[in-house]
């Protein structure tokens, strides 16, 4: 049998048991992969060295992860975090080096060796730290806004830090004679001694010119090239052409980074950047994004398989004391820099222990600190395992802001205000929904009292000139306090189903003459409303799906008063249907078994149906219909 076949048999198949059982228990997919590394490589042996020549390639994840990245942030959006990566991402950078350097000197290692181990440990893991970010929906909080800009300081940072490693070699070390008696770096092979590079044998200045040029051909070509490539692949029509081109993209500018000497993941994520404000953004994040995903898939269970448990099982103190050791220094650090540039709460929790572990570059330092003769055998492989199990457990610090944010919201013992107002309306929840019914309202010219219990909420109403009362909606004296004896109108906005009920029926109870208007997430809650009491149900989504459907039957032909009549038909037969399906529906039996239900149901939407196609069918024939409208085109009204 094939043995490439074989392993992507055996990798694929760990990938598809493993991560989604992890997601089902909450665990994330990260975690899921590196337990699949785990199982293929260290316990049951199915995969062995060739673990590490796939991790290489599988890197190409990070590379496409940051290009990704990029493609979400305009120039000016990275020019505005200048601060954050250098004063934040420097600093994490330059103090967690000298901490951890210290430590391991303490340890009895020499200056050399502590001061590599401070460059490998003061990194952390972009590919786990984004991914789990991404799934989470934290990357744009301002914790994970500044994990970000010490994560992108931290990847250009590895630049400098590859330069400085061969200079920290002993001269022993540093040069050995090659069998042909030319002088070689020590730890590289003849094919890495003639791999393609544009640096190699130039002066410092001409270094930095082809560096130089390097990166202005990546942001030259994506301002200029681009565009009449993807044009040139339009009139092709063939979508995998786009596909191609991606990739290609990709890989070339990872491979010209690497031919002087640059950082792939920096080049692809610059030009990114430099795309971001391109047309084609879309197409080419959704063409890389499967790939980034399996790449990066991959990479992870790469990282499970490699974990040497022999040499954890014979020094299991010294290995978790150094797990342990570093991530307390990291974190120390973290909250340090978080309390210096102001983070507070959850910001503050997701900035620490985010960034507490070491990374994939780790790997690369660790290796070539190794073949440059700045570390020993035995100490690269200690360094190896530590730097794999603190990436292991990191969704599991995750995990821990997770519940340490929820016991912070649990003693978050914020006063509920004091309503000292009345109003015409009392307005339970003021989210998306009530705050465009509170706006209307009020600019009609009647008095409001909105009460919610998000506290945020109401500070962000506050701020734009809305006076709203944090507190529970539900509490009888809050709403007694808003004026529920004389209120005309009583909204319910809240987003929990069953508190919305809850609250319509005790407002029906006190106020039996009071108008009920109720939110709804769907048909199922607006009957649980009606029956709690509600006058009138507008559901989340109704509206809005009826005006969409109203502009596609204008496109379609049909004159602008005729596609209305046509919306307002099926509203108020809609609305009708409603009312009459909530006296069938019944608690605890789902729709589908409902048999009477179903059955009038059916009939009503065929009424529906027929009554539309009637009226559409039996217009004027002098009143032709308008053309579809042009874009662009305002002469049939605004809509």
């Amino acid at each position: 049998m094939d043995t490439f076949l074989l392993q992507a048999t055996i990798y694929l198949g760990a990938a598809v048991l493993a991560v989604p059982f992890a997601a089902r228990l909450g665990l994330g997919s990260v975690l899921g992969y590196l337990a699949a590394g785990i199982i293929i490589g260290p316990l049951t042996g199915l995969v062995g060295t060739e673990a590490q020549d796939i991790q290489h390639f599988a890197e190409f994840g990070v590379v496409m992860m940051l290009f990704l990245i990029g493609l979400e942030l305009e120039p000016r959006a990275l020019w505005d975090m200048r601060d954050r990566l250098i004063g934040l991402g420097g600093l994490q950078v330059g103090v967690t080096t000298l901490l951890i350097a210290g430590a391991a000197i303490a340890l009895d290692y020499d200056v050399v060796t502590g001061i590599a181990i401070g460059m490998i440990f003061a990194l952390s893991s972009t590919a786990i730290v984004l991914q789990t970010l991404s799934e989470k929906g934290l990357m744009q909080t301002g914790g994970g806004r500044s994990i970000f800009s010490v994560l992108l300081t931290q990847d250009i940072a590895v630049i400098p830090m590859l330069a400085l490693l061969p200079l920290l070699a002993s001269p022993a070390a540093r040069v050995a004679i090659a069998p042909d008696g030319s002088m070689q770096r020590a730890g590289t092979t003849d094919e890495a001694h003639h791999g393609l590079s544009l640096v190699e044998g130039l002066p410092g200045w001409g270094v930095t010119l082809v560096t130089i040029g390097a990166v202005a051909a990546v942001i030259l070509t994506g301002i200029y090239l681009t565009r009449p490539v993807f044009r040139y692949i339009h009139q092709a029509k063939l979508r995998e052409m786009y596909t191609a081109l991606a990739l290609l993209m990709v890989v070339a500018i990872a491979v010209l980074m690497e031919t002087v000497g640059l950082s792939p993941a920096l080049g692809t994520f610059l030009a990114g950047v430099v795309l971001a404000n391109s047309e084609f953004r879309h197409e080419l994040e959704s063409d890389l994004a499967p790939f980034k995903g399996l790449l990066l898939g991959l990479f992870f269970i790469t990282v499970g398989a490699g974990i040497n448990f022999e040499l954890l099982f014979a020094q299991p103190t010294r290995v978790a004391t150094y797990v342990l050791g570093i991530i307390v220094i990291k974190g120390a650090v973290l909250y340090a820099l978080s309390l210096l540039f102001k983070m507070k709460g959850k910001d503050r929790w997701l900035f620490t222990l985010g960034l507490a572990q070491a990374g994939e570059f780790g790997f690369v330092l660790i290796s070539f600190s190794r073949s440059q003769g700045v570390l020993t055998g035995p100490v690269s492989e200690l360094l190896l395992l530590v730097t794999a199990l603190s990436m292991l457990v990191t969704p599991l610090m995750f995990i821990g802001y997770h519940y340490l944010t929820h016991r912070m919201e649990e003693e978050e013992d914020h006063e509920h205000d004091e309503v000292d107002e009345t109003g015409t309306v009392i307005i339970a929840g003021i989210g998306r929904f009530g705050q465009m019914a509170n706006r209307l309202i009020q600019s009609a010219g009647f008095s409001t009292v909105v009460i919610d219990n998000d506290l945020a909420a109401v500070q962000t109403m506050r701020k734009f000139g809305y006076r709203g009362f944090f507190g529970d909606p539900t509490r009888p004296d809050l709403l007694a306090a808003a004026g529920i004896d004389e209120a005309r109108v009583m909204m319910v906005c809240l987003d929990n189903r069953a508190t919305a009920c809850q609250l319509v029926a005790y407002v029906r109870k006190v106020r039996p003459d009071i108008h009920i208007i109720a939110r709804a997430y769907d048909r199922v809650h607006s009957y649980e409303l009606y029956a709690a009491g509600a006058d009138d149900i507008v559901r989340e989504m109704f509206d809005s799906s009826l005006r969409a459907g109203r502009y596609a039957l204008e496109n379609l032909g049909l004159t602008e008063f005729e596609a209305a009549e046509a919306e307002t038909m099926f509203y108020h037969s809609d609305r009708g249907m409603v009312r009459e399906l909530a006296e069938l529906w019944k608690p605890g039996v789902a729709i589908a078994d409902n048999a009477d239900y179903v059955a009038r149901a059916r009939k009503l939407d065929s009424d529906l149906e027929t009554a539309l196609a009637s009226r559409v069918q039996n217009r004027d024939s002098s009143d032709e219909a308008l053309p579809p409208r042009r874009p662009g085109d305002t002469s049939r009204g605004n809509r």
